[in-house]
């Protein structure tokens, strides 16, 4: 229970990711707040599910893109709880298109979901922080697309890219005031926004050309942020870890060998 009685915000955390989050830093003991954008059903499956772990789950709607509505998320957090302890940014929203096909209005939902909404979370979950005083934790999902120039994603790319240094950033501003921020690279998770873009058989068929020859799941990364967050990495901050099944090492091999 490493993360007994902390109070933890997780946005886009009524499926995927942020579902495996929110379960899993309940599991280890945190009260969870659990933000969607408009599936209500699925958002009350995961805060029975929290409950049914004896720890208080909270749903706050809204879109993390409006910085009036994380405003609200953390005022929402903080009353039901009386504090926020901990802040993990994952909401993202993505299309794939080419850059010369793509559709701008996509273009820019991408980024300022991806992007902006994981900074207007990551200032206001510091804020309250730095008002409360006893400093805390924050995660930021990105992804291996910060690194990785993935054809068709460009916008995605490159809010990834972004947020990979405004938490370092972050981290250097909010040492003083003893609140580390540190990123989780997951690689190819078994999602249902996997298949906004594939069938389950592609998926199948791709899984096998990854190092560990399967996809990764929401609950490993899960259990990585619950770790990140709790005191064991109190001398974490500003640093990126990587969870991918060794997919990263295939890109690499591939490049080698002179293959695409």
């Amino acid at each position: 229970m490493k993360l007994q009685d902390r109070n933890i915000l997780i946005t886009g955390s009524s499926k995927g990711i942020g579902r495996g989050c929110a379960v899993e830093c309940a599991r280890a003991g945190a009260n969870v707040a659990i933000n969607y954008r408009s599936e209500d059903g699925t958002a009350q499956e995961v805060a029975e599910e929290i409950r049914a772990l004896g720890r208080q789950a909270l749903l706050v709607r809204g879109d993390v893109s409006d910085p009036g509505v994380i405003d609200d998320l953390m005022t929402q957090t903080v009353a039901e709880f009386g504090r926020l302890d901990g802040f993990v940014s994952n909401a993202v929203y993505s299309d794939r298109e080419l850059m010369v096909e793509a559709d701008l209005a996509g273009f820019r939902k991408t980024i300022d979901v991806t992007m902006w909404g994981a900074f207007y979370g990551v200032r206001a979950a510091a804020r309250q922080m730095i008002e409360q005083g006893e400093g805390g934790a924050v995660t930021v999902i990105s992804s291996p697309h910060a690194v990785i120039p993935i054809p068709t994603a460009m916008a995605y790319n490159m809010a990834k890219a972004a947020i990979d240094h405004m938490s370092r950033t972050a981290a250097i501003e909010l040492a003083e005031h003893r609140i580390r921020v540190n990123v989780v690279h997951p690689g190819w998770i078994d999602t249902p926004g996997e298949r906004k873009f594939f069938t389950d058989d592609q998926l199948a068929e791709a899984a096998t050309g990854i190092p560990w020859k399967r996809m990764g799941r929401p609950e490993e990364i899960g259990r990585l942020v619950a770790f990140m967050m709790s005191d064991d990495c109190d001398y974490m901050t500003g640093s990126t870890v990587l969870m991918d099944g060794g997919i990263s090492l295939r890109w690499g091999s591939n490049r080698s060998e002179g293959k695409q």
